[in-house]
């Protein structure tokens, strides 16, 4: 049965470096991230078009190659997380939170009893046909799911500590387009009020012994993120890397 390596890592407070997934169908291109040499990436049916069988085919192939899939749910559903679970997902990437209550609900979602509630419906895919007792595979999978949730509004980061001193959350992930708009200073992300909640986010994170971390835009963004501590860092998508490379050779040849 494999190890979460990224969920490993963070513990270890290494730096993993992912990416966004929401709109490219093609497992060719979780084989290419991987190469390229991404931890991981989010497939993000939140904001993207994908279907659970999508969702599934991406994570298998995205296993095998050694891509970490973490899906970002587009609600804090029971079912949308143990269904992406079952589908092969890593982690699991909660939006929008604002409740320690609720997060404390949802993470008991991505646990198998008695950590949590998470219904057994595994195949013996999930664990590579390896020989294990239900007892194993329980004792594996509830030690190397990843939980991270996002952080997107004032509210939230008024709520942080509660929010991070949640039992099971790995790590936080600041979702900087909602949050600059929470805060009034909308696509500004390296605005003072943006700067003053990614540290407070990240010194609540520190306390907690939980990994910090964001998504960027852009590879300047990300170096000022990692360059603060933050570890759990998004750069980019499977779209805009298309397009600013191909941006990029036409102006080079015109």
């Amino acid at each position: 049965m494999r190890v979460n390596q990224v969920k490993k890592a963070l513990a270890e407070g290494k730096l993993q470096l992912g990416t966004g997934f929401a709109q490219f169908r093609s497992q060719d291109v979780v084989r290419i991230l991987a190469q390229a040499g991404f931890h991981w990436a989010f497939i993000d049916t939140e904001h993207g078009g994908f279907d659970l069988e999508t969702v599934q085919d991406l994570c298998r192939i995205a296993v095998l190659v050694g891509l970490s899939p973490v899906v970002r749910v587009a609600d804090m559903q029971y079912s949308l997380v143990a269904r992406a679970l079952d589908s092969g997902a890593q982690g699991i990437l909660f939006p929008r939170v604002e409740s320690p209550e609720m997060l404390e609900k949802a993470v008991s979602w991505t646990r198998f009893p008695p950590a949590g509630v998470r219904g057994f419906g595994l195949v013996p895919l999930h664990v590579d046909n390896e020989k294990a007792t239900i007892p194993e595979i329980i004792e594996h999978v509830n030690a190397n799911v990843l939980v991270a949730f996002q952080i997107e509004t004032q509210r939230g980061v008024d709520a942080r500590d509660e929010l991070v001193s949640v039992p099971g959350v790995d790590a936080v992930f600041i979702g900087p387009a909602d949050l600059s708009i929470s805060l009034g200073v909308g696509g500004d992300f390296l605005h003072a009020k943006m700067v003053d909640a990614i540290d407070k986010i990240h010194e609540s994170c520190l306390k907690h012994k939980v990994a910090s971390g964001s998504h960027s835009r852009g590879i300047q963004q990300a170096k000022f993120l990692i360059d603060r501590g933050l570890r759990f860092v998004g750069c980019s998508n499977d779209t805009s890397m298309l397009f600013d490379r191909a941006s990029e050779i036409v102006r080079g040849l015109s």
